[in-house]
């Protein structure tokens, strides 16, 4: 029995099960875990020091995509460590305040990509819909406020459960069945009334990631209707082909995410290894995938990862 601070309701540490039902298989499980962290990882980076070097690519477009690097970097390294030391080394303890700072961390961060994604849904509506006046509104300082806004926001939509944890009694229950700290996860322990973590929790998320996507849906629909205008054939596929990689990283971003998050919530028929398994993919897939989709469709990040990787070979590997 783990020992627990009976004079104060908070237990000195929580323990991650890991994926419930899975122990045995875990330690395979963590093999393409760790590969595919370690590739986001790298690409991520890669990405991220090439834009940030390379002055002809601070543009708002690239710009966008280095805020969303980071943000990739931080939910992936926010949870997989942890996840892989479960795995690997039954390192299932965390002290209440870490796991409050893993939670808090891992929303954030997933709170600002969904603002980066929106945020390139706009910089695309501009680029095809009112392309004259490109430069005029999306000027450095109207991206730097962009990203000082994703910050905030999400700073500001996750202050709040740090508080509505730390009030809840936890009465000895520190056994949490996941990989990473969640705030539900956490405020389930506890044994008191959490209708307001809930409803906070429900609230912020249609509020935050949900209004996103219907301004992203609602970006694409006007995006759609100026292609359709367009004279010729090849001009509409030369426009949607601009778009592709950022639809392609909308997909996978908020697919996984939502179907994750309904399921958590609505999908009580759903065995709890799903659920894991689902939460801990979205949280490693999409910062694997995103740098790869752009490397391929955009030429010139592509070219200059070439040259960067294969620097004797004349851009050729």
């Amino acid at each position: 029995m783990y020992e627990l601070n009976e004079s104060s309701f908070d237990p000195i540490t929580f323990v991650l099960t890991g994926i419930p039902g899975m122990e045995e298989s875990q330690v395979w499980i963590s093999v393409p875990f760790c590969l595919m962290y370690v590739t986001a990882v790298f690409s991520n980076s890669v990405v991220l020091f090439i834009i940030i070097t390379d002055r002809s690519l601070h543009e708002p477009m690239y710009l966008f995509l280095a805020m969303l690097a980071v943000s990739d970097l931080m939910l992936s390294t926010t949870t997989v460590p942890k996840m892989l030391a479960i795995f690997w080394f039954s390192a299932r303890e965390i002290s209440f305040d870490a796991c409050i700072t893993q939670m808090f961390f891992t929303h954030f961060s997933f709170i600002v990509e969904s603002s980066v994604l929106l945020a390139m849904a706009f910089d695309r509506y501009v680029a095809v819909c009112i392309p004259l006046r490109y430069s005029s509104i999306l000027t450095p300082s109207v991206i730097g406020k962009i990203a000082v806004t994703a910050v905030v926001r999400g700073f500001c939509i996750m202050f709040p459960p740090i508080f509505l944890l730390k009030r809840l009694p936890y009465c000895g229950h520190n056994v949490m069945p996941h990989t990473y700290c969640e705030h539900m996860g956490i405020a389930r322990l506890a044994c008191a009334d959490i209708r307001a973590n809930v409803w906070y929790g429900l609230t912020t998320a249609l509020l935050s990631s949900g209004l996103d996507v219907v301004l992203i849906a609602v970006s694409y629909a006007l995006i759609l209707r100026t292609v359709f205008q367009l004279p010729s054939r090849e001009a509409r596929l030369k426009t949607l082909s601009t778009c592709g990689s950022h639809l392609c990283v909308i997909l996978m971003f908020y697919v996984p995410a939502f179907f994750s998050f309904l399921t958590h919530r609505f999908g009580h028929q759903i065995p709890s290894h799903v659920h894991i398994l689902l939460a801990n993919l979205y949280v490693v897939v999409p910062p694997m995938l995103n740098p790869i989709v752009y490397g391929v469709r955009t030429r010139q990040i592509r070219e200059r990862v070439v040259r960067l990787l294969c620097p004797g070979a004349g851009g050729r590997c």
